[in-house]
Parts: C-alpha cells; structure tokens; sequence
C-alpha cells in the first residue's frame, strides 16, 4: 500500500512538473519571438543607419576633393607671397646699404665742403 501511495505521489510530482515545463518553454517561446522582432528591427536599423554613413562618406570624399583642389589653387598664391617677401626683404638690404653709403658721402661731401669755403676764404685773403 504503500508502494501504491509513493507511485501516485510520484505520478502527482511528474504531472507537476510537466505542467511547470509547459509554462516555462511557454515563457522561453515568448522570449525568443520578442528577441526575433527585436533583432529584425535592429537589423532593420542598421541597414537604414549604414545606408546613411555610406552616403556621408561619398559627400565627404567629395568634399575633401574639392578642398583639396582649391588648396592647389590657392599654393601657387602662397608661393609668390614667399617670393615677393624674400625679394622685399633683400630690398630692404639694398636700401639699408645705399643709405650707409649716403650717409658717409654725405659726411664726405660736408668734409670737402668744408675744405673748399676754407680753400676760397684763404685765396680771398691772399689776393
């Protein structure tokens, strides 16, 4: 008998849980179906959100051409403004130069200026 009161209580256990293993693999079924729509929306995203960077990367690239033709537009223009400082400061070499020289042929002339009013004033005493 008592043999027979183990079984059924046995048998109650299983059938408890089998009815606990239905629920939960209904629960765990719920859950994939919801990580399913979940996953094709992500994918979804992110086709749309590559789609998106591929086409700011082609304007990009663009862009950079276009910038990049301009700068070498615009590089000949800073290469004569190096050009035309390097010949302005050799100018300004020059001039430094030719006013120390004007400066002591000034000095030069006033000395022999001198001289001839001395030279004239004693050929005036002399006469």
């Amino acid at each position: 008998m008592f043999i027979e009161i183990a079984y059924g209580i046995l048998g109650l256990a299983l059938v408890a849980l089998v009815i606990y293993l239905i629920f939960f693999l209904s629960k765990i079924g719920k859950v994939v179906d919801e990580t399913q729509v979940t996953i094709k929306t992500l994918t979804s995203d992110v086709n749309v959100t590559l789609h998106h960077t591929n086409e700011l990367l082609a304007k990009v690239n663009v862009l950079t051409e276009d910038l990049n033709q301009k700068v070498a537009t615009i590089d000949p223009l800073f290469t004569a403004v190096a050009d035309l400082s390097v010949s302005v400061s050799d100018l300004n070499d020059q001039a430094r130069q030719i006013s120390k020289k004007a400066v002591v042929a000034g000095k030069k002339t006033i000395k022999t200026s001198v001289g001839l009013k001395a030279a004239r004033m004693a050929m005036k005493l002399f006469k």
